[in-house]
């Protein structure tokens, strides 16, 4: 489909240019930001100042003043112009021969050595657009020789040129291009690309330069237009690959450039104009005479023989708008970006938002939904746009209206689709993925009540995993649209978490007891039970957690109970009393006995009352054990090691208060042995162990465990009246295997020997024992004593030589004679002497006795000073 893209507008009319020499032709020109250079057939070059108007009926035109023309004095035509504004200079071709000429006066420039700046022998010249080069103010040049097959790389300066690269080529070129270091060349029968850095060359196709002038434009970074045989414009890149398709123009095209998205072409006629996104014709325009077409930075000019003209390009908008309403998406996006250097800033960035939003629902409305979302992002779309496609969703507070002009034709979803529920379906999950992907971004903004409770019915109505994190987190649902739409589709404990979020936790609880009881059915939590308990183990009102707690203690206690045990205390949750705690659960039993373990046990709280009241409830609980017919041995056992290991690691309880209550009881014969330890009264433990017990074991254990926090001497004590209560045998009255308690005996010596006193052991055993039997006990003994008495030995030997240094030295005093007069002064305090006692310092220095005493009564190591009473 053809679209109207350029509209041809006169520049430089012939009589401005020539006046009424009619021989006189443009051979060459070049455009610079406003100036026009013109080169023409008499080696004259024109300067032009070219000015956009518009007219009267609103069409663009443009104003030329011509500003000079000078005469080259040279015989030829002008063959080539290319500007450097850099270094403001124009880069002349005449009689071949390349020269520099300055952009304001159009006066030959001579070079710092003179005789000018000049290349000599050149066919044709380009300059390279994308220079390797960093210097800004040097300009890099390609030149083709007249006479050799060579392409020549130069530098050209303010005054001067240099030749960095010669490469010689395997025809004689007849055109080039240059981009960084590919060169782009016509020979006499191919094209070719070189690469002038590495001398890597890629033969591109034929084409014969006798019959046709060949084309080569580069277009863009390392990429070229060129003509190609059979009328068509090839692309190529500096691989040599083709990654555009080609065009199809006339067969005697003189001239091409690239306006992107289209490629001009000019012949002997005609100008034509294609896309280079479908390489359709869009647009011919009549033109004849012509010879030249360049594009100089996005502005496209042609010249006839005797006028110059500007192909400008019709206004954007209607150009895309014409694209958009026939669908073409992505022709109409490509041809707003890259007109985007011709629009101002600011109307460009509306613009293409707006084009961005319709092609987003051109392709929304196709399903195209990657795309449609790319669009929607990039054109920053006001998402209740999207929204009110879907009736409904946006609350009954919302005050947004749809964009006037449309952004689209569709009333809602059914009309998009056209009643095919399936499309309705794939619309709205890419609506709940692209709104939960922008609710946290700047794009909402301003709207978030009306997305994040569209996203909630969104999610609601799917059965969307997603809507229970929506509720946790922070968020802005209206809560009176969201209420009905959440009971609709049986969503109650994610209504119960949108109350706890607008601080209506007791609506949130009743509601998720009713779930929990099976008054209301919602699958989302199999553990809402647990749920609920933990709810109210985090919960800062208190008040919430008395009137609760009492239906999670009946309906599970072991569960329920971590109201208590799991909360902790902080700012926003209030420390509840353990007493307050401990008469609520009074009538819970179970719960009880768990919160007490985890206050006694976990926590570590030192009160007595709570290590009791625990204690009783160990208690009663073997006590009911016990009392069971038949007994669970098993549960008996673990009931009674709980018993035991409270009464063994707490020291708070009330002793006498729980011997009191199983005094009577011969079955917990370990527990008040352990309670009569803690009574330090171990003969009773001991007796019970060993005579009514006979658990030898036990004994021993309990005499480590009583002595575990005491010295060695109280651990000894302990260990000889375990033996004492072996050897004295049975007490009169109860029969008992007295070979049994002198083996006992035997082992508790054997196997602790280090803990006992072996002089009265030997005093204790009878004296018929054999000492056989004693042997490992008594070797331990015998070792012990002699390495305490030879530790004893070196001990006192260290000490005796300490003592005789010591009287040495004091020997070595006494010899000195110390002198002690009122005029001398005491060392220590610089008081003078008033009497003769005093104490000689090392090195003979005499101080007072009570300087000394106070010296040694400060010091940190109470070292004794030797006292010299004997000096005067």
């Amino acid at each position: 489909m053809s679209v109207k893209a350029f509209e041809l507008v006169p520049a430089v009319e012939r009589d401005l240019l020539m006046g009424d020499k009619a021989r006189i032709n443009i051979e060459c020109i070049e455009c610079c930001g406003k100036h026009l250079y013109v080169g023409t057939n008499d080696c004259f070059i024109h300067h032009f100042l070219l000015a956009e108007v518009a007219s009267s009926k609103g069409k663009p035109g443009y104003l030329a003043q011509k500003l000079l023309h000078k005469y080259l004095g040279l015989k030829k035509p002008v063959a080539e112009l290319r500007a450097a504004s850099a270094l403001e200079r124009l880069i002349v071709l005449c009689e071949g021969i390349v020269f520099l000429v300055d952009m304001v006066t159009l006066e030959t420039v001579p070079s710092a050595g003179g005789g000018g700046a000049k290349i000599r022998g050149v066919a044709s010249f380009c300059v390279n657009e994308n220079p390797v080069n960093a210097d800004p103010f040097c300009v890099e040049m390609g030149v083709l020789s007249s006479k050799r097959r060579t392409v020549q790389i130069y530098m050209v300066y303010e005054d001067r040129v240099q030749l960095v690269k010669e490469l010689t080529t395997p025809e004689q070129p007849c055109a080039v291009s240059l981009d960084g270091y590919f060169l782009c060349l016509a020979l006499t029968t191919q094209y070719m690309i070189l690469n002038y850095n590495t001398g890597a060359s890629q033969d591109l196709f034929p084409y014969n330069s006798e019959e046709r002038t060949p084309i080569v434009k580069r277009i863009g970074r390392e990429e070229f237009l060129l003509a190609a045989p059979g009328g068509l414009g090839m692309f190529a890149n500096a691989e040599g690959v083709s990654q555009r398709a080609p065009v199809r123009w006339s067969e005697s095209v003189i001239g091409a450039a690239v306006c992107f998205p289209y490629v001009v072409a000019l012949d002997e006629s005609f100008i034509t104009i294609h896309s280079m996104l479908d390489q359709q014709l869009k647009q011919t325009l009549s033109f004849r005479d012509g010879h030249i077409l360049q594009n100089f930075e996005g502005k496209v000019i042609l010249a006839s023989t005797k006028a110059v003209y500007v192909l400008v390009p019709l206004p954007l908008e209607r150009q895309i708008q014409d694209l958009l309403a026939n669908h073409r998406v992505e022709e109409a996006l490509i041809l707003t970006e890259g007109a985007q250097r011709n629009i101002p800033k600011d109307k460009f960035q509306n613009l293409h938002k707006r084009i961005l939003q319709q092609a987003g629902f051109i392709q929304f409305g196709q399903l195209q939904f990657l795309e449609a979302k790319e669009h929607f992002r990039k054109g920053q779309l006001d998402v209740r746009e999207l929204i009110s496609l879907c009736p409904l969703l946006l609350p009954a507070s919302s005050s947004f209206t749809r964009c006037h002009p449309p952004l689209h034709e569709f009333a809602d979803l059914n009309h998009l689709a056209q009643g095919d529920q399936e499309k309705v379906l794939r619309c709205k999950k890419f609506l709940i993925s692209y709104l939960g992907e922008v609710r946290s971004t700047e794009v909402v903004n301003g709207c978030r009540e009306d997305v994040d409770t569209a996203l909630l019915k969104l999610y609601a109505e799917q059965d969307h995993d997603s809507l229970l994190d929506l509720l946790a987190s922070d968020n802005a649902c209206v809560l009176a649209d969201s209420v009905p739409w959440l009971e609709k589709y049986h969503k109650y404990f994610a209504l119960g978490l949108l109350y706890h979020y607008n601080g209506q936790d007791s609506a949130a609880l009743q509601l998720w007891i009713r779930v929990a009881d099976g008054e209301l059915q919602d699958p989302t939590r199999s553990d809402l039970f647990e749920y609920i308990v933990d709810f109210l183990c985090t919960s800062s009102n208190v008040d919430l957690v008395w009137k609760y707690a009492d239906w999670a203690l009946r309906k599970d206690p072991i569960i329920g109970v971590h109201i208590f045990t799991k909360r902790h205390t902080s700012k926003d949750q209030p420390e509840l009393n353990p007493d307050d705690v401990i008469t609520y659960l009074g009538k819970h039993n179970q719960a009880l006995l768990l919160y007490l373990e985890n206050l006694v046990l976990e926590k570590r709280v030192q009160k007595e009352k709570f290590h009791t009241h625990l204690a009783v409830l160990y208690l009663e609980r073997v006590f009911s054990l016990m009392s069971q017919s038949p007994k669970d041995e098993e549960q008996l056992t673990k009931a009674r090691e709980r018993l035991q290991a409270l009464l063994r690691e707490s020291d708070l309880y009330r002793v006498q208060f729980l011997l009191a209550k199983m005094e009577n009881c011969e079955e917990l014969l370990l527990e008040r042995a352990t309670l009569h330890g803690k009574l330090e009264e171990h003969d009773k433990a001991l007796h019970i162990l060993v005579h009514q017990l006979r658990d030898f074991p036990s004994a021993e254990a309990f005499c480590i465990w009583a002595s575990s926090s005491r010295d060695s001497a109280y651990r000894q004590q302990l260990f000889h009246l375990l033996l004492g209560v072996y050897l004295d045998g049975s007490p009169p009255g109860q029969l008992g295997d007295s070979g049994a308690l002198e083996m006992a005996a035997v082992d508790l010596l054997n196997q602790h020997g280090e803990v006992f006193d072996a002089v009265r052991v030997l005093r204790m055993l009878p004296e018929g024992w054999s000492l056989q039997l004693l042997r490992p006990f008594l070797g331990r003994a015998i070792r012990a004593s002699m390495h305490a008495c030879r530790t004893s030995r070196i001990a006192l030997g260290l000490a005796h030589s300490e003592n005789l240094q010591l009287l040495h030295d004091r020997l070595k005093e006494c010899k000195r004679p110390v002198f002690v007069s009122e005029k001398k002064g005491c060392h220590l305090c610089h008081n003078t002497f008033s009497e003769p006692s005093v104490v000689c310092l090392p090195g003979g220095v005499p101080v007072h006795t009570h300087c000394v005493a106070q010296r040694v009564r400060d010091s940190p190591t109470k070292r004794q000073l030797t006292n010299s009473s004997k000096h005067t």
